[in-house]
């Protein structure tokens, strides 16, 4: 099933761009988020780790999307490390340790008043990503836990994967917040649909173009503007996963559906910006004794 939803998926978005006039782009926008469990619950285990950065070209940005895809085009880069429960042995029905860099070419534009984020990546698993070892020698270098032999010999094993995702999304103003329903749905790596909102209370981020990390759902700045502040974010979703390279049919059964709760804060100030945010992540496969709640970081400071 993952093969044929994920050419489907990537033959829907390659029609999206059929035009023979060509755009002026130049650099306009970077945005990352560091998402790590020893920021949320300090513990060590399943979503663990991940770092997601976006390059982003376009038009001069104007405050809101263009009605054209490809316009704006987004690099996209993801590397995620998730453990199993036990470091030392594998256990029955436990996940297996995987890891994975994904490299992907994404677009944002409007249509019908929605905003729309459409792509594909390439995700590159197993110990050939070097993030195994990467992640081993963190560990002992901070003289934290490290996966043993065993855990490793059973990760996912070497790959190359296709992976597409389509998101819409509408920004409705409440009062003084903006509420913003969205509906994803993705191909690949992990098949699944999601529904979901995010809600914001505060001047910084407002039209700004946000992009949303796939561990998490917070979505992260990456072309801000000269608002200064600080915003309340929150969101939740839920989404029902068919398929999962991570969560092996052989050895795992995946939840009948996966949950993230979410909040944060935005920080604007004249040269510096942060966001600091929280997600619990509900249970994502039959055996996982319990959600989790990871933290998410990103600052930076304009010279």
């Amino acid at each position: 099933m993952r093969p044929f939803f994920t050419a489907a998926l990537i033959l829907i978005l390659s029609t999206l761009g059929l035009r023979a006039d060509p755009v002026e782009r130049s650099y306009i926008g970077y945005g990352r988020l560091i998402v790590n469990d020893s920021l949320g619950d300090f513990r060590d285990r399943w979503r663990t780790g991940s770092v997601a950065a976006s390059h982003v070209w376009g038009p001069d940005w104007t405050g809101a999307l263009p009605g054209r895809p490809f316009d704006i085009l987004e690099f996209r880069v993801l590397a995620e490390v998730i453990y199993p429960l036990s470091y030392n042995a594998p256990r029955a029905g436990d996940r297996p340790y995987a890891a994975a860099w994904s490299f992907g070419m994404h677009t944002h534009f409007q249509r019908g008043g929605w905003d729309l984020a459409t792509g594909a990546d390439l995700v590159i698993t197993g110990p050939q990503t070097g993030l195994p070892d990467f992640a081993r020698a963190l560990h002992e270098v901070l003289s934290l836990p490290k996966p043993s032999r065993a855990v490793l010999a059973g990760q996912v094993p070497n790959g190359f994967h296709a992976a597409a995702v389509v998101e819409a999304g509408r920004d409705l103003p409440l009062g003084g917040a903006t509420l913003r329903p969205f509906v994803e749905l993705r191909a690949g790596v992990e098949t699944l649909a999601r529904i979901g909102f995010d809600l914001t209370l505060g001047p910084a981020g407002q039209g700004e173009l946000l992009v949303r990390d796939p561990v998490t759902g917070h979505r992260y700045r990456t072309i801000t503007g000269d608002a200064t502040g600080v915003s309340f974010v929150a969101g939740a979703d839920i989404a029902r996963v068919t398929d999962s390279l991570y969560l092996p049919a052989s050895t795992n059964t995946l939840t009948d559906s996966r949950h993230r709760l979410r909040a944060g804060l935005h920080w604007q100030g004249e040269k510096w910006q942060a966001f600091y945010g929280l997600t619990w992540l509900g249970p994502e496969f039959v055996g996982q004794q319990s959600g989790q709640l990871v933290g998410a970081v990103r600052i930076k400071f304009t010279f």
